[in-house]
């Protein structure tokens, strides 16, 4: 009989190992929440376009400010890769040559200028 009282209480106590654990994954949760809020701000679809570098800066400094941590862009980018598929958001190779070619210099057509003097 003394079998059947030591049954229940092994189940309710917890290892040590998982009680050390405890604040880590509390940690690691809130700072999947806290990416997920600044997400409603700077969406991970702008990730794609020109807008790139200032929508990660933002995510950045969300959660620097948030959490009271610095974050590198690497990192946000790793967190980011929990959730989405950041190869589907990388630049194209023709985007990145569209941005880089040097194009002539701009002007004004010459019926504009006429018209101011």
């Amino acid at each position: 009989m003394e079998k059947v009282e030591s049954a229940p209480d092994s189940p309710a106590q917890a290892p040590p190992s998982s009680a050390s654990s405890l604040p880590k994954e509390q940690s690691q949760v809130e700072l999947e929440l806290r990416l997920l809020q600044a997400l409603e701000f700077y969406p991970p679809s702008k990730l794609k376009g020109i807008h790139r570098h200032f929508v990660l800066y933002g995510l950045m400094e969300y959660l620097n400010k948030s959490l009271d941590r610095n974050f590198s862009s690497d990192e946000v980018l790793q967190l980011l890769d929990r959730f989405f598929n950041l190869e589907m958001l990388k630049p194209e190779d023709d985007e990145k040559d569209n941005l880089s070619q040097q194009g002539e210099e701009f002007s004004l057509p010459v019926s504009f200028r006429n018209k101011e003097e």
